[in-house]
């Protein structure tokens, strides 16, 4: 495991308070002071309303080198993004569609342009977070302040003398390949997969990739991640619009269970020191993303300013090894009974999005059902894979990839694996084993963007056929089924009719008749 030489205070919301050099936050008693210690600025940032409940309220105040106003004109970014924040069925460049998808893992692009900005390996055009953005689908739209997005991310460049903010949501990071370094107003995150990061809206940050050049000297390499790439990151992002994440409740669980509150770790405050008397070699760029546009400003110093800050309003990490799983003896916990963070939507006890985890676990249960049963739900389910296999029968996926089942659409295994899994003997043991996957539980249908439907690189569609075994178990029980009805005093079934019955397009299908996929909805 990588050596990490940040520093963080623990617990999850707590108003935090931190200084880079002793005495440079003010006075008890005052945010404002008239002369703030050493020269510096004070700013106030805040993450919900003023007159938000005592619970809910979230800001913070930052005292800095010089204040965020201070920077050039904002100019539109002409280069084009495959970003979206608007899901309404008005947007042409998304369409709500009932089939399910899945995509393999996205990959940084090769280059077909011999002037590009080309990486160590020439084949790859220089990549940042930002540029790497895609996004995959989601629900509502940015401006109302409702809705949520979805989006995988693949880079091979930092973000040299860049800053991004996004002012459409929150976003929450979920590496699966690649640890990050994440410099924010507020201090550094290291963030590796196995880990996620919460990044509010608003506040400005860079993305780096840890290579071998970031490493101590004298660290051992074999004590680096196995699963990490040090030349690519790629994960996902999820971005939520109008509401914050926040732990769910415990309920009849009580003090335990979860993710405890000082498991979440956020940053010391950390600034760039840049004497005067040294300009910058170039100035900074600040990217701005607003209703799913880009717009950019520079400016001749770094964001990266701040010497002091309290509050709560601020980005956070947490490492999901530390995520207290539940188990059962019968039946089936939800996949909510798994959720690491949820984000309330605007109708009270119903969740705009919970982020589930699938990891590591003891399976108990006996004379039930371990894999995935058949059913339909009123919320759409995204999963991904952060590391090891998704043992899934129907749309199966590996590391980096995803699966979209769209809201009320009927899905299980198949029948092969049903098959399997009712004759297991199911005795007690760990499951997921070096595996960890997850689940985004939206409560709400879900638009997929075009750019996921036509040019992912990497689309897989239901295989056709698959359905075909499926076959009904009733007449081999026929014989007990109707001497039971005969003994209810009811009608006893006509074997004959049931045997005709079962002989079907679906126990013997044509290939002539098997569906194709539906047409692209654009």
């Amino acid at each position: 495991m990588e050596l990490d030489p940040y520093k963080y205070q623990c617990g999850y919301g707590n108003h935090h308070a931190t200084e880079a050099i002793p005495g440079a936050l003010p006075r008890h008693g005052t945010n404002l002071p008239q002369k703030c210690p050493y020269g510096l600025y004070a700013e106030h940032l805040n993450g919900t309303s003023f007159i938000s409940s005592k619970d809910t309220v979230s800001n913070v105040w930052l005292y800095r080198e010089r204040p965020a106003a201070a920077h050039r004109a904002v100019t539109p970014v002409k280069e084009a993004y495959q970003i979206q924040a608007s899901f309404l069925p008005t947007n042409p460049d998304v369409a709500f569609t009932p089939l399910g998808h899945v995509w393999g893992p996205l990959t940084t692009e090769p280059s077909t342009d011999p002037a590009a900005d080309l990486s160590l390996d020439t084949r790859v055009k220089k990549t940042t977070f930002v540029q790497g953005l895609h996004t995959i689908g989601g629900h509502g739209d940015a401006t109302l302040r409702e809705g949520l997005a979805i989006h995988q991310y693949a880079f091979n460049a930092d973000m040299c003398q860049q800053a991004f903010a996004n002012h459409d949501g929150e976003f929450l990071l979920v590496p699966q390949k690649g640890t990050l370094n994440i410099k924010t107003e507020m201090g550094m995150l290291r963030v590796r997969p196995g880990m996620i990061a919460v990044l509010p809206a608003g506040i400005r940050f860079s993305i780096s990739l840890l290579r071998s050049s970031h490493r101590p000297t004298g660290t051992n390499t074999a004590s680096f991640s196995p699963w990490e790439e040090l030349e690519e990151a790629r994960g996902y992002v999820l971005e939520i619009f109008g509401s914050h994440y926040t732990l769910p409740e415990l309920g009849v669980l009580g003090a335990n269970g979860l993710a405890h509150l000082r498991d979440f770790e956020y940053p010391v405050a950390a600034f760039d020191f840049v004497p005067s008397s040294q300009p910058l070699a170039a100035p900074w760029k600040i990217i701005l993303k607003l209703a799913g546009r880009l717009n950019c400003y520079s400016q001749p110093y770094s964001p990266f300013n701040v010497v002091a800050w309290h509050g709560r309003y601020a980005p956070y990490r947490y490492n999901l090894s530390h995520f207290a799983h539940l188990t059962a003896n019968s039946d089936q916990l939800d996949p909510t009974a798994y959720t690491v963070l949820t984000a309330p939507s605007k109708y009270p006890g119903v969740s705009l999005v919970d982020f589930c985890i699938f990891g590591e676990k003891w399976a108990v249960v006996k004379d039930s059902w371990r894999i995935a049963y058949y059913h339909r739900t009123m919320a759409t389910e995204v999963l991904g894979v952060i590391k090891g296999l998704y043992l899934g029968s129907v749309r199966p996926f590996e590391e980096g990839g995803l699966r979209f089942e769209q809201a009320y659409m009927p899905h299980g295994e198949t029948y092969e694996a049903w098959k399997r899994d009712r004759e297991d003997p199911h005795e007690p043991g760990m499951v997921g084993k070096d595996s960890l996957g997850f689940m985004f539980h939206i409560s709400s249908h879900f638009a997929l963007t075009k750019w996921a439907i036509e040019d992912h690189p990497d689309i897989r569609l239901e295989q056709p056929g698959l359905w075909d075994t499926m076959r009904s178990n009733l007449m081999d029980h026929i014989d007990e089924i109707n001497a039971n009805l005969k003994k209810a005093g009811m009608p006893i079934l006509d074997a004959s009719a049931m045997q005709a019955a079962s002989s079907t397009d679906m126990k013997n299908p044509k290939r002539s008749n098997l569906p194709t996929p539906p047409p692209t909805p654009f």
